[in-house]
């Protein structure tokens, strides 16, 4: 690393009481602490956080107009829409998927957290996806994965994005080449997507 960078990032470790310093020989010392200081540090802002939860959603309910559009950038953004589709437990996800899930997204992400939760809170996915091969790989695990894929013509019905539909009223919307995600809150907009992809689902 360059001088400047290093001295930057020790600044910042040194902040986040990762490092601590000392004198030797009348030389300054830098000495990383326990790494297990990072999971006592997270789990302090989880406390704190809990304890704010009641009064930040008091303020929530009080709003007469929420956003009923968000949108997220990069790959961080498209997690945080696989996210929020965790937060509906014990029903049911239907998504149409595509072939570019497994090639430009973070396997790691969907194989060590986001399934793992999923299952977890015992969400049942419903998935429409082309016919390649990755993709009939991935449908050999569905009865693993709490899953039924069915498969479709890729070149009769190009999926290029995935939709995940959720909740009542919650439509994710991920572009893995764009590399941008949206989530969409309402209930005539689900609605409709929800016959669609009934309709389609029952060709099949």
């Amino acid at each position: 690393l360059k001088r400047t960078t290093l001295y930057d990032t020790i600044e910042s470790l040194k902040q986040r009481s990762l490092v601590s310093v000392t004198k030797k020989n009348k030389k300054i010392v830098y000495v990383a602490e326990n790494p297990r200081k990072i999971l006592e540090q997270l789990e302090e802002k989880r406390i704190s956080a809990e304890k704010m939860l009641p009064e930040l959603l008091s303020i929530t309910n009080v709003l007469q107009k929420k956003p009923r559009i968000r949108y997220f950038e990069g790959i961080d953004g498209i997690k945080e829409v696989y996210k929020d589709t965790l937060r509906f437990p014990d029903q049911q996800l239907q998504a149409w998927v595509s072939e570019e899930m497994i090639h430009e997204f973070d396997q790691k992400f969907l194989d060590d957290y986001y399934t793992p939760r999923r299952l977890e809170k015992k969400i049942w996915a419903e998935v429409i996806a082309p016919d390649l091969p990755n993709i009939r790989e991935y449908k050999g695990l569905d009865q693993a994965s709490l899953r039924v894929t069915k498969l479709i013509d890729p070149k009769e019905f190009p999926l290029d994005v995935e939709i995940s539909l959720y909740g009542t009223d919650h439509i994710g919307i991920m572009s893995f080449q764009d590399k941008l995600g949206l989530i969409i809150e309402s209930e005539p907009i689900a609605r409709t997507l929800k016959s669609i992809f009934a309709a389609q689902w029952e060709t099949l």
